[in-house]
């Protein structure tokens, strides 16, 4: 690679080392990586393909792209993700943002009504802010609350408000559900409680594809040994959260919706039918207090 003359032939090489590496997209993702690597946009690199690159460019697309076939997620090795058409800076720190989290933004924009009102919301396992931060962004009167047990991820969280432009209407907590004393932290009552848990059963994680297993927060992953771990926490102190007539949207692994709406309705919360992601699964259980 660093005797390649051409940034297209950086490009067919950096292709044929992911495809080596088993990553699906390898060409699509070659791009996204050469493209940062040189600090230009894909539409550049289209234009000037026949163009030779600066040596710094060869030894950061040769860095960059031995990350990636580490299977490193291109997320955190580009640092950065976009959600609801939204740039979001991520790293280790936070999950990987993921379309199918984008259903409960179409589900709170049809439930909430009124863009203009002044909401208050809150997001439990805040992470990228990537929820929250878009709801704000949709919601230009409504302020937020984002609770995260690790300091990096609200760091993140905290920067991407800030990018975003609605740092002034969110506020971060350090909590963490697993100890008493949480809810308490966050104020409230809230009109939308929002979380996208931890969901995962224990002893599936490390079976999981390397992306997640080997690189995202355990933390965010671990849902104990049913998933539903969070989820019987988060039912437990909801009422106590939400006002009368205020929402809940909780985002729920595959096949878990129908227990987590158990949980919502022995909390007190009348519980709506699931909405489904772009691949058909049960993904964001709606309740209303």
């Amino acid at each position: 690679m660093a005797g390649a003359a051409r940034y297209d032939a950086l490009l067919r090489d950096t292709a044929v080392a992911l495809t080596a590496a088993g990553i699906d997209n390898a060409r699509f993702e070659a791009r996204l990586l050469l493209a940062h690597a040189a600090g230009v946009t894909i539409e550049w690199l289209v234009a000037h393909g026949d163009e030779a690159p600066p040596p710094a460019v060869v030894e950061a697309l040769r860095s960059l792209t031995a990350r990636r076939i580490r299977r490193e997620p291109m997320a955190y090795v580009v640092g950065e993700r976009e959600f609801w058409g939204l740039p979001f800076k991520v790293s280790p720190a936070v999950l990987v943002p993921r379309p199918d989290s984008e259903t409960l933004i179409e589900a709170a924009l049809a439930l909430m009504p009124g863009r203009t009102a002044p909401w208050r919301i809150v997001d439990l396992g805040v992470g990228s802010g990537c929820l929250l931060l878009t709801l704000l962004r949709e919601f230009p009167n409504a302020r937020g609350v984002g609770m995260d047990a690790s300091a990096e991820a609200l760091s993140v969280a905290q920067d991407n408000a800030d990018a975003l432009g609605v740092g002034a209407r969110t506020r971060l907590v350090s909590g963490d559900w697993r100890h008493l004393g949480w809810a308490g932290q966050l104020g409230g009552p809230f009109d939308l409680l929002v979380s996208n848990p931890p969901y995962i059963e224990t002893e599936t994680i490390d079976g999981l594809m390397p992306e997640v297993a080997r690189f995202e927060p355990r933390l965010a992953l671990d849902g104990g040994g049913d998933g539903l771990a969070a989820y019987r926490i988060i039912a437990g102190e909801a009422a106590g959260l939400v006002a009368p007539g205020g929402r809940v949207l909780i985002e729920a692994g595959e096949g878990q919706a129908p227990d987590i709406s158990t949980l919502l309705s022995a909390a007190g919360f009348a519980v709506g039918s699931p909405w489904k992601d772009l691949g058909g699964i049960d993904r964001i259980v709606p309740a209303t207090h």
